[in-house]
């Protein structure tokens, strides 16, 4: 299996002035990430905006985005649904298009129990010969993946791991004493990455990463190499913009942060639509207190 890599950014999907996605953009975006921290890249997640993306529109972006990460990097497809039948269907075309993993969101609106969310997961599992990560979001999906399921699943050869966003530390902390050896548990939320790396968690699928993924990396090779309280310090600087890029839904002020910048993305396609004033007003002045590792100038040609 290929080494997926501890600092994987989920990626904002760009779009163009006509609200169509920006592939050639999208390129740029990943080499940038990869230039500035990043092991690998998550496409078609929360972040980028999954709900709103068209199976054409995924496929492509998996192949495009491909293009760029190549062996270098890891490109982790989502391709999660609450529809068991067509997340297996995605997975399959998405290793088709060369993907490295798949992200498999817990099942959303349709409430599955705990036993329907064993069986989905492990359905999409054995139709397909890639690593899966799970990914824990109650806050958006309405159901929690308990830490029972998770080691239960953790059986299953494939599923290698979990995007965790719960900010449950307790349930985190079931999780990777139960689960089998080498699960990788990633902190799915920026403000609980270090914690979870005390608890013995693996990395972080992050956002705050497409600003400061050098730093965040930094962050963590400090802490992995018995560093605490040098790693501490980092992870207490970047909390305040961490919390400025979730004052309203992600991915809205990370998308006004990167075009504010001078990095184009494109407005969030609805239902998201750009940030209020008061918000842009936080994210802006927030922004001003950090050295940016993203290298902008790669936009400039």
């Amino acid at each position: 299996m290929k080494e997926l890599g501890r600092l994987l950014t989920a990626m904002a999907t760009p779009f163009d002035e006509q609200g169509e996605v920006d592939y050639s953009q999208a390129k740029k975006l990943a080499s940038a990430l990869l230039d500035s921290g990043s092991q690998g890249v998550v496409v078609s997640g929360t972040t980028g905006e999954s709900p709103t993306l068209t199976k054409g529109e995924k496929l492509r972006l998996f192949a495009e985005v491909k293009s760029v990460t190549g062996a270098r990097a890891t490109l982790v497809a989502g391709t999660g649904s609450c529809n068991t039948e067509e997340s297996i269907g995605l997975t399959k075309e998405a290793e088709k298009a060369g993907a490295d993993a798949t992200l498999l969101v817990v099942p959303y609106y349709n409430k599955p129990i705990e036993e329907g969310l064993f069986w989905h997961f492990k359905s999409i599992a054995e139709n397909t010969s890639l690593p899966c990560l799970l990914y824990n979001v109650p806050s958006r999906t309405a159901v929690n993946l308990s830490a029972e399921c998770v080691i239960k699943l953790s059986q299953i050869d494939n599923i290698i791991g979990i995007k965790e966003a719960s900010g449950n530390l307790d349930q985190i902390a079931k999780i990777i004493e139960g689960a089998s050896r080498d699960f990788l548990v990633y902190s799915g939320n920026d403000s609980d990455t270090l914690p979870i790396l005390a608890l013995g968690g693996y990395g972080v699928v992050s956002v705050a990463s497409h600003l400061v993924g050098n730093q965040i990396r930094e962050m963590m090779e400090k802490f992995l190499s018995g560093k605490a309280d040098e790693a501490a310090q980092i992870y207490r600087h970047l909390l305040p913009l961490v919390n400025a890029l979730f004052i309203v839904s992600n991915p809205i002020p990370l998308k006004h942060a990167l075009n504010f910048l001078g990095f184009p993305v494109g407005k969030p396609r609805l239902p998201l639509t750009e940030p209020d004033e008061k918000s842009i007003a936080l994210i802006e002045s927030t922004l001003k207190n950090y050295p940016i590792d993203l290298p902008i100038k790669l936009n400039s040609d």
